[in-house]
């Protein structure tokens, strides 16, 4: 089969194509035929040396989420059967012809989502979910403010909360992505490079304050995250973009009784993706295509993998950026 291959840690240079042999499925596991993967932030890391695979996982070929078709069965996998169309979050190898995915991580497609659109779905559905719905535990009513709201995670927090009966605010870097944010469902989005933020929510939001953050920035973020936190808000960090460290008001915290939380979803285990997995497809999959639809900005051939991972860091894209297989 043919894998996009990080030669060295570098540039997007790096990636080039070469031929590997197809994966065999463990006994839980099932051999995907690839129809398209995405490019996703963690990609670019690893391909810079600076977010190793986890054990088992191939160390040089990235990939995250994947979707196509299942050719081959493991020997207990009894839930799915050679032929179905799925979509699968993984632990990397994504970028291939071929990848072999825990069958528990697999997901059906939505209704009026195309086979080549639905590897737009896991890694971004699965992060919302964990991060806002289980760790932040939304519940309808509440506000959310999400940083990075024109991004793959952001397009889909925007949808996933508004359909489930909250409000939505978010930071964007152009007056494009924002009007984009507020078509999608947005409250109000706000050019984080022309407006400050803290100021334009508080002025829109008067005496209330947020519930929920979702943040993948970090570094300056945080003590203005921190304000704009409604008593008993949660504060959850996805990445940290902007940099690891922060000045943190402890006392505020303290009086406000603040929940500053995280997460990374990579290392996880296939039980507790699986849940997740039952969990998008009980409750946010029958919301497709009404109320949620899939973003895709761009889409590459695996051997134009360096464009795609050119264009994910120039941050001018809104919403998914793909790869054909």
């Amino acid at each position: 089969m043919k894998a996009v291959v990080i030669q060295r840690p570098g540039g997007p240079e790096v990636l080039q194509v070469e031929e590997r042999d197809v994966p065999e499925p463990q006994e839980k596991e099932v051999l995907i035929r690839v129809k398209a993967a995405g490019v996703n932030r963690p990609d670019v890391a690893q391909r810079m040396g600076k977010y190793p695979s986890p054990p088992g996982v191939p160390a040089d070929i990235p990939g995250l989420e994947v979707s196509g078709t299942i050719e081959k069965l493991g020997s207990e996998v009894k839930i799915w059967e050679v032929g179905d169309e799925v979509c699968a979050l993984i632990a990397g190898g994504g970028y291939a012809e071929y990848v072999v995915a825990p069958a528990e991580q697999c997901l059906t497609l939505p209704e009026g989502v195309k086979l080549t659109e639905a590897a737009s779905l896991p890694e971004t559905c699965f992060t919302v979910w964990n991060n806002v719905f289980d760790i932040g535990r939304f519940t309808q009513g509440e506000t959310v403010l999400v940083h990075g709201g024109s991004s793959g995670i952001g397009v889909a927090a925007i949808q996933m909360i508004t359909a489930m009966g909250g409000k939505v605010y978010v930071t964007a870097g152009s007056e494009e992505k924002c009007r984009f944010c507020e078509s999608l469902g947005a409250t109000l989005a706000v050019n984080y490079r022309t407006t400050d933020f803290e100021e334009a929510i508080r002025d829109h939001l008067g005496d209330k304050r947020l519930d929920i953050i979702l943040d993948m920035v970090g570094g300056t973020y945080a003590p203005k995250n921190i304000r704009l936190l409604e008593a008993r808000g949660r504060l959850i960090m996805i990445n940290a973009m902007q940099g690891k460290m922060a000045e943190v008001d402890l006392l505020r915290v303290m009086t406000k009784q603040l929940v500053i939380t995280g997460s990374t979803l990579r290392p996880q285990s296939v039980s507790y993706k699986g849940l997740i997995a039952r969990k998008l497809m009980n409750q946010i999959w029958p919301l497709f295509p009404d109320l949620i639809k899939p973003v895709v900005f761009a889409r590459f051939p695996l051997e134009d993998a360096s464009k795609a991972h050119a264009l994910m860091e120039s941050s001018s894209h809104i919403g998914k950026i793909l790869l054909l297989a």
